[in-house]
């Protein structure tokens, strides 16, 4: 019998020591944008209940959420807790309810919900958080999409000022730069001017439906979803309107087409909406890469006001962040009035991209600044104490813990990526004098400890 092949379920990676430095150095720098800007760090549970899941992103989304199975027999005697024939019969929904509660988080953001739904009464409004944790899909695992993949949110509830709209897409600025990325562009639109495109283009369709069509143009292009309209019910002349709205090169374009509308309509209320962050964000930038894009839909249902992403023009793994104003999303978990306002990045997509464009810094290998070799089995000790007084100065390092040749001492530094080895024998421990090769620029020195200290240390 052959054995288990020795992989990961599909759509999910190992991630192994130098993958992990370079995610990390992602994180860090994403982390240490959030905290600067005031954003307290939060996590939730990998699971939640489907109740607090379902129907918070729309059918589509509620296809793609892992679903957790109840322990126990589902076809059992017992007529309460068992799968009936007319269970079968309601189809997938009503054997759902009766095998599985839980699922896997889908995104971090209704989970968050549900967390300041359930502490409200603790928390100190505006409330800013941002959290990294993995989510899970049940997609389609091709390039840049997996099953499992990390998201790294910022989000302010209980505040609807523009102020705090403008804030995320300035933050999200910074932590770009941060990573030495310029060539984004970050997109934005509003969900009332979709809403009110949606009315005189397609006033059959709800507003969730539309937005969940027109999501779809970077992966099937305009003419596809054109047809797609049409079958849905939209008659040719607000398909004509629609590619003319799609064609808007910026602000000044949509206003003139609609300055006719009323002050308290949608699309008024959403381009002066607009016009204010755009301004805000000018204001608060030296190097906005802010552009209105009459496209952007994100068809998730929980968005209200501003939505946004960010894209790498050329790159091929699609937006690295989106988000929006979700005015009501605890609504839904029964405590009304908080609004908000949040972004994500995707880790997976960063890393993507700086590995294949090879960006990432040298120095982000996570490997140990240096291992302490031994010419013998004598010298071991030696080379212990030397160890604990370079780890004592707050260098990164550790002993070589077999007895072998001193080739395959520095063969496996070599292999990891370790720069600085250094040689103990029975003449370097009586002189209290180390021999130090840097592998990188093949130089080699005698020190003292203090001397290897102040070296490795650069």
């Amino acid at each position: 019998m052959k054995g288990e092949k020795a992989l990961p379920p599909k759509g999910t990676r190992d991630f192994g020591p130098e993958v992990m430095a370079k995610r990390n150095w992602i994180i860090d720098r994403i982390r240490e944008g959030y905290r600067k800007f005031g954003f307290s760090e939060l996590q939730t549970p990998a699971m939640e209940n489907l109740s607090v899941l379902l129907g918070k992103y729309g059918l589509e989304g509620d296809k793609l959420i892992f679903k957790i199975l109840n322990s126990g027999q589902y076809l059992g005697k017992d007529k309460d807790d068992g799968i009936s024939s007319s269970d079968l019969e309601r189809g997938e929904s009503a054997v759902t309810k009766k095998i599985s509660e839980k699922g896997l988080r889908y995104d971090l953001t209704v989970p968050f919900a549900r967390y300041v739904a359930a502490n409200h009464n603790e928390l100190s409004f505006p409330f800013k958080r941002h959290q990294i944790q993995p989510v899970w899909r049940a997609d389609r695992p091709q390039k840049g999409r997996f099953r499992e993949f990390w998201q790294c949110d910022a989000d302010t509830v209980g505040s609807s000022s523009l102020f705090s709209d403008a804030e995320l897409i300035i933050m999200a600025h910074e932590i770009l730069f941060s990573l030495g990325i310029d060539n984004f562009r970050f997109l934005i639109n509003h969900r009332r001017i979709l809403e009110g495109v949606g009315e005189l283009c397609a006033p059959n369709l709800e507003l969730s439906q539309f937005t969940g069509t027109l999501d779809k143009l970077d992966k099937i292009g305009k003419e596809k979803v054109f047809e797609q309209l049409q079958l849905q019910g939209v008659e040719q002349q607000g398909i004509d309107f629609l590619d003319r709205y799609l064609d808007f090169g910026d602000m000044g374009e949509i206003e003139q087409v609609f300055e006719d509308k009323s002050p308290e309509s949608a699309l008024a209320a959403g381009i002066q909406d607009l016009k204010r962050i755009i301004s805000l964000v000018e204001n608060g930038s030296q190097n906005s890469r802010l552009v209105f894009d009459p496209s952007l839909a994100r068809g998730l249902d929980y968005y209200t006001g501003s939505i946004f992403e960010i894209v790498i023009p050329d790159s091929g793994i699609g937006s690295i962040c989106g988000g929006g104003r979700y005015d009501d999303l605890t609504g839904i978990f029964g405590v009304s009035g908080i609004p908000g306002v949040g972004l994500s990045f995707g880790l997976d997509r960063l890393y993507e991209y700086f590995e294949s464009k090879n960006l990432f810094p040298e120095n982000t290998s996570g490997s140990p600044e240096f291992i302490v070799c031994h010419v013998d089995r004598g010298s071991m000790e030696g080379a212990w104490t030397l160890w604990t007084k370079l780890s004592q100065s707050g260098i990164s390092g550790f002993v070589y813990p077999e007895s072998a040749k001193i080739k395959k001492q520095f063969q496996y530094a070599d292999r990891n990526n370790i720069q600085f080895v250094i040689v103990v024998g029975p003449d370097e421990i009586e002189q209290e004098r180390y021999s130090l090769k840097d592998l990188r620029s093949g130089e080699q020195f005698s020190f003292s400890t203090e001397e290897l200290i102040e070296k490795i240390h650069g």
